[in-house]
């Protein structure tokens, strides 16, 4: 019988008790949603979530649930690692080892709430693999929602990134650029302006993938319930 998940519980007790709540079936449900499945158990995330907040943070077991390469032991990791204790080789690991954009954006809010964004943004978004730059926009992204004393410069000095990447055709790179631009966008009043001027550039531009990039966020954006919240 395998023991009750507890603060306390070891990596190995907890990656046995998510063995035995595999669910075949929903493992093909994940790949119709672009999830890499070759180590996934098919735990759904508000099922992880549930999880995660029993057996609380803990850095040392984070790093060995990451270890696992399980799917669900690694959004675990993300979940309950310690942002305080996290470190940047440890962040730069993990990035780089990250095959699906679940566990990216996953990790993403880790790395903000780690307050690492400043120094992984650029770094990430200069590296050519595609789920190592996609975590550089999902930073942008999830910065803009979460980092509100954060001053609004800090997110508009990533806007030349989205420009400069915006050709990237890659599926889950274009997606992410998108998603920090409509995010940044729709920061406040101050933030959306300049957001909106690059979305509106983008869109005239001979380029495909920028090409939709821009509509989509300028679409968005443009919108009257962005327009409405940033009135009120």
């Amino acid at each position: 019988m395998i023991p009750a998940l507890t603060p306390s519980s070891p990596a190995g007790v907890i990656i046995a008790h998510l063995q035995s709540l595999q669910a075949p079936d929903a493992v093909a449900a994940l790949s119709r949603f672009g999830v890499e499945t070759g180590t996934a158990l098919g735990i759904s995330n508000a099922k992880l979530r549930r999880i995660a907040r029993r057996i609380k943070r803990d850095q040392p077991r984070a790093l060995a649930l990451w270890e696992s390469g399980i799917r669900e032991a690694r959004l675990l990791a993300a979940f309950t690692a310690e942002p305080d204790k996290l470190t940047l080789d440890t962040a730069r690991k993990w990035a780089a080892g990250c095959n699906s954009w679940e566990i990216v954006d996953g990790v993403a809010d880790l790395f903000v709430a780690a307050r690492l964004e400043a120094i992984l943004v650029p770094e990430l978004a200069a590296d050519g693999r595609e789920f190592v730059r996609r975590m550089a926009f999902s930073i942008m992204a999830v910065s803009a929602v979460h980092l509100k004393n954060e001053p609004d410069e800090t997110l508009l000095a990533w806007l030349p990134l989205v420009e400069a990447h915006a050709g990237d055709e890659r599926n889950f790179v274009k997606k992410a650029v998108n998603w920090a631009l409509r995010q940044i966008g729709k920061r406040n009043a101050h933030c959306h302006a300049p957001a909106l001027a690059l979305a509106q550039k983008l869109a005239t531009l001979p380029d495909r993938t920028a090409r939709w990039i821009g509509r989509d966020a300028a679409r968005e954006l443009t919108g009257s319930a962005v327009l409405q919240k940033l009135r009120d």
